[in-house]
C-alpha cells in the first residue's frame, strides 16, 4: 500500500489519467476494450464485475450491461482520477464502487462477481500466483469468467541481462531438481507468465477458454479468459 502511493502519487496519477485520452486511438486499447465488450456482451445481463488494479479507470466504458461495477487499487491517487475516467459519459454501471486496498489481501465477498478483469497489473505491477487465483475462485459465481492479461517473460521489454540470456539458454536442459527454481527466476516470482504458467496456475479451478500471445505497445503479452468451475 505504502509503495503503491508513493510510487502512484498525484503527479503520476494525472500524467497516466491525460494518457487515457490519447491511448484510446492505439491499437492495444481498442483491443483491450473489444475484448471487454464481447466478454460482457456474451454474458445474461445483468452482470456484476470486478476490475482487479482499476488505475484511473481507463476500460470502465468498454463494459457492458453490468449492475455493479467495483474497482480496486492501491493507489489513492489513481482512484481520485477514476471519479472522473475516460469516456465518462460512455459508461453504463448501475453502480460503480472504488476501493482502495492491496489486491492481494482485500477482503471481497465470495461468490459476488459474474466476471473478474484486470489489464496490464497481474504478472506485471502484482504477482500472478496461486494465492491470487485462489481469492479470484473465491470471489466468482460459479461459471463465473476471469479475463487478464499477463507480460510474457519473452517480452522485448524485459532487460536481457547475462544473467536472464544464460538462464533462457540453459533452462532447457537443466535437470529436473535444478528446472523449477531457473524457471521461477526466468518469471520473476510471478512478475511475468507465459501460457504454461497461466495454465499451472489456473487448472483445475478454471476452465480456459482461451490463452494466446498479443504484442502491445509496450509488452509481449498473454491473454487469458478462464471459466471457474461449477
Amino acid at each position: 500500500m505504502s509503495s503503491a502511493s508513493t510510487i502512484y502519487d498525484p503527479a503520476y496519477a494525472r500524467r497516466y489519467r491525460a494518457h487515457d485520452d490519447e491511448f484510446e486511438s492505439s491499437e492495444p486499447c481498442r483491443r483491450f476494450a473489444g475484448w471487454l465488450h464481447q466478454l460482457c456482451a456474451a454474458m445474461t445481463p445483468p452482470i456484476d464485475v470486478l476490475d482487479l488494479g482499476c488505475g484511473t479507470g481507463r476500460y470502465f466504458w468498454a463494459l457492458t450491461g453490468v449492475r455493479n461495477l467495483v474497482g480496486i487499487d492501491a493507489s489513492p491517487a489513481m482512484l481520485a482520477e477514476a471519479r472522473r475516467p475516460h469516456n465518462a459519459e460512455l459508461i453504463t454501471a448501475r453502480m460503480v464502487t472504488l476501493i482502495e486496498g492491496d489486491i492481494a489481501s482485500y477482503p471481497v465477498d465470495e461468490g459476488r462477481f459474474d466476471l473478474v478483469y484486470s489489464i496490464g497489473v497481474l504478472a506485471e505491477h502484482a504477482p500472478l500466483d496461486e494465492s491470487i487465483v485462489a481469492r479470484v475462485a473465491r470471489w466468482l459465481k460459479p461459471g463465473g469468467q476471469f479475463a487478464f492479461t499477463t507480460v510474457h517473460p519473452d517480452s522485448p521489454s524485459i532487460p536481457l541481462t547475462l544473467k536472464r540470456t544464460l538462464g533462457r539458454a540453459i533452462a532447457p536442459i537443466t535437470p529436473s531438481p535444478l528446472a523449477q527454481p531457473l524457471r521461477d527466476r526466468l518469471l520473476a516470482r510471478g512478475r511475468y507468465a507465459d501460457e504454461r504458467r497461466v495454465r499451472e496456475l489456473l487448472e483445475p479451478r478454471f476452465v480456459i477458454d482461451s490463452l494466446f500471445r498479443f504484442e502491445s505497445e509496450a509488452h509481449l503479452h498473454c491473454w487469458c479468459v478462464a471459466r471457474r468451475g461449477a
